[in-house]
Order: structure tokens, then sequence, then C-alpha cells
């Protein structure tokens, strides 16, 4: 397939990227600095700025999919929104926040007392892009939310997939971004959660 990736240098992007040039895809990484990028077969590197929407649309033309990989803080959800389907594209699939997960019926991971206060506002932003992508009647999308701990770790390719529940083991809330970048391009080949949220865990 061809894929735009966006954000395709940060620590999740990079990942993904990885797992999708060894799923034999051709990416479209579309960062802000195009240098950054590491040489690949079939990867071609763009600059792209995520607040201009006519730019983004623009270079998403094409693609079979989307996927952003951008902090919700440092993006605007409804213009990557209105980019992807100004290019035509249908699906869209999005690296969500666990902040949003439930830990109860009703109760969100980032309203817990023990939710880390730096993230809070990165985790109440995710959950308004999930709002605001449940609206949508237009894109194919897929939101997928990692577990509590998201960190760079062994790509093993042994986890648990979830929907809106938070997952945990006796270790607590856990996926590496190896692991994530896995779940996420299973389910660009195979899908099987669209127009939902779901969750990878360990």
């Amino acid at each position: 397939m061809k894929i735009a990736l966006i954000g395709a240098t940060g620590r999740v992007g990079s990942e993904l990227l990885k797992e999708l040039v060894r799923g034999g895809h051709a990416v479209t990484a579309i960062v802000r600095n195009p240098e950054k990028v590491p040489p690949a077969a079939n990867v071609v590197a763009k600059k792209g700025d995520v607040f201009d929407t006519a730019g983004l649309t623009n270079l998403l033309k094409g693609h079979d999919a989307v996927i952003s990989a951008v902090h919700f803080t440092a993006s605007d959800p409804q213009k990557l929104i209105d980019a992807v389907k100004a290019a035509g594209v249908k699906r869209y699939l999005v690296v969500g926040g666990a902040g949003s997960l439930e830990v109860a019926p009703g109760v969100a991971l980032v309203t817990t007392p023990g939710f880390p206060a730096e993230y809070k506002t990165e985790a109440l932003k995710g959950g308004d892009f999930l709002a605001l992508l449940r609206q949508e009647k237009d894109l194919d999308w897929t939101f997928l939310s990692p577990s509590a701990l998201f960190f760079d770790g062994p790509r093993t390719g042994v986890f648990r997939l979830g929907k809106d529940q938070l997952l945990t083991n006796e270790k607590g809330s856990s996926i590496s971004f190896a692991d994530y970048a896995i779940a996420l391009a299973d389910e660009l080949e195979k899908p099987a959660h669209t127009r939902q949220r779901f969750t990878v865990g360990y």
C-alpha cells in the first residue's frame, strides 16, 4: 500500500516507519525536518506543516491510507481530519493516547488521582481528538490507544488487544513503541476496528 505517515521521526513514528518498510509498503514520511528521516527503500521524505491544511492536503493526495503520529498539543485534530478528507483518502489511522481509556465504567484514566500532571493536557487533547473522530461520517478511521506506560522497548510481537478499557497485567499497564507499531500495521493491513478505538498492551 501507499501510506502517508505524518510525524515519521517521532518516538512512535520512527518505529511505525520501520514496521511499514518491513511490511513492504511505500511510505511518504511527512515531517518538519526531512533530513532526519533515515534513508530506506520505498520511503520518500517530505517537509510538511500540520497546521497548513492546504499544503498537507497536497502531500496526502494519492495515498491508500494516512497515519498520524503527532502530539495532540502540537497539532490541530480538526485540521488533520480536514486535510485527510480534502485529499480524498478514506482510511485514517491515529496514534492515540491512553488517557481516554476507562479504568472503571465511565471513569477515564486521565481523571484518576494518580495521573501525572505533566501529561494531563496532552491526554485531554487526545480525548478531544477521539470525540471528533466519533462524529466523523466520511472517514474510515481507527484510533489506537497505547497502554499507560508507553516506552522504548523490545519488539516482541506478543501483546493483547482491547477496546475502551485500559489493559493491565501483574506488572501494570505497558506497551513498547515497537510492539505498538506492529499492532497498528496489522490494523492497516487487516482492518478489524473500523470507526473504532482499540488498545494494545501486555
